[in-house]
């Protein structure tokens, strides 16, 4: 298989030929059915899987190509990193890499990590707790954004409603550059949510265009949940009769809807504005 043993190349395994088991079975881990059976999930670039390593998790492996690093004196301090946590990590020619690669200009970082996300019951959140909800959202991209964002405005949880993409797939973990490590996120049903919300006392502000309630108008401190729907249909009936208040982005344009990852951010980062100026 023109594969070199681990103490051909230092103290790693480097694997050559395109054919080679261990990639088929990481070529395989793009599918979602599979991902969900091994319990893990991918990330790709070495923003994101630095992100990933910087909060704690360990990479169950981190496959790694000198040739294609942008800096490879810098990042390969990342596979010595990881390896020192306890990943298993493995050195690819540039033709293996790019069979496995799932992103156009790999940058030599692919890494197998444990599945993403925890339980409703298994999320530890402040007192005054920010959180933000995204219900039905089924672009990874859009999910993606709205962890980049919950990330930079400070959330402490996002927790996706019957969402149609998972936290695992590689294109949302792409999109929120790592974000899904580094913000604690969790799934539930409608239900599940409204239930946990009460339990904690925290209020729940459903942003829709059909209220007269400007976003800026209402009052976004103190225990806090903001919810998004799909770009199309927006919170469905049963998610806006449950909430608190509801909220609207005011638009000038003839367009009346926004990009679902702009308005979480606009709506959060005016909450972060209003929890600033309230000390």
């Amino acid at each position: 298989m023109n594969d070199t043993s681990p103490a051909a190349y230092g103290s790693d395994l480097h694997l050559t030929s395109v054919t080679n088991p261990r990639l088929k079975a990481l070529v395989r881990l793009r599918r979602r059915r599979a991902r969900d059976e091994a319990g893990v999930t991918l990330a790709e670039g070495y923003e994101e899987v630095a992100l990933a390593v910087g909060a704690g998790i360990v990479p169950r492996t981190l496959f790694y190509c000198h040739d294609l690093m942008l800096d490879p004196a810098d990042q390969s301090r990342l596979v010595d990193d990881a390896r020192a946590r306890g990943a298993e990590t493995i050195s690819l020619s540039r033709a293996a890499f790019e069979k496995v690669a799932y992103r156009e200009g790999p940058d030599g970082f692919l890494a197998v990590l444990p599945r993403v996300g925890v339980t409703l019951a298994d999320l530890d959140v402040p007192d005054n707790a920010l959180l933000l909800i995204a219900e039905g959202i089924e672009k990874p991209g859009n999910l993606g954004a709205m962890l980049r964002s919950a990330e930079a405005a400070g959330v402490h949880a996002v927790i996706a409603v019957d969402p149609v993409t998972d936290w695992g797939n590689p294109n949302v973990i792409r999109a929120s550059k790592g974000a899904v490590y580094a913000v604690p996120v969790a799934t539930a049903t409608l239900a599940e949510m409204l239930a946990w919300l009460a339990r904690r006392g925290i209020r729940l502000v459903a942003t829709t265009p059909d209220t007269t309630t400007r976003h800026t108008d209402a009052d976004l401190t103190g225990p806090l949940a903001i919810a998004v729907g799909t770009e199309k249909y927006g919170l469905t009936g049963a998610f806006l009769d449950a909430a608190d208040e509801r909220v609207r982005i005011p638009m000038a344009g003839a367009i009346n809807s926004l990009n679902a990852g702009v308005a979480a951010a606009i709506v959060l980062f005016e909450a972060v504005r209003q929890r600033c100026l309230s000390g």
